[in-house]
């Protein structure tokens, strides 16, 4: 399975480009896995409960966690929203709210332009 990875917006991009370069590749490696992959682990892919569709993408790189969220369109379409660093066990409210925003607005947008 193939699958193509898209960016909604810019939020994931400015995100990405703060990072240094060992993490960027992290990233990379995590989001090519999440292309080709068919069952992605849930060490790097998980569900959110609650959230109707939204997955987080986790990376962990040296002792620092990062996460990206994202959810699939058409099952081969990721679109990816935001991303951050996570500092303590719980995911930041602000962060989860603006990716669950981001979502919304994506289906919306694509709902208006079909």
């Amino acid at each position: 399975m193939r699958r193509e990875i898209i960016f909604y917006e810019n939020h994931f991009i400015e995100f990405y480009q703060n990072q240094d370069e060992k993490v960027k590749e992290k990233i990379k490696y995590t989001l090519e896995l999440k292309k080709q992959v068919d069952k992605v682990p849930e060490k790097f892919l998980k569900h959110l409960a609650g959230t109707n569709g939204l997955y987080e993408i986790r990376i962990e790189f040296q002792s620092n966690i990062y996460r990206i969220f994202c959810c699939f369109d058409k099952g081969k379409l990721v679109v990816l929203f935001n991303g951050f660093q996570k500092k303590s066990q719980f995911t930041p409210k602000n962060e989860l709210e603006k990716a669950l925003r981001l979502m919304n607005e994506y289906f919306q947008q694509k709902i208006y332009l079909e």
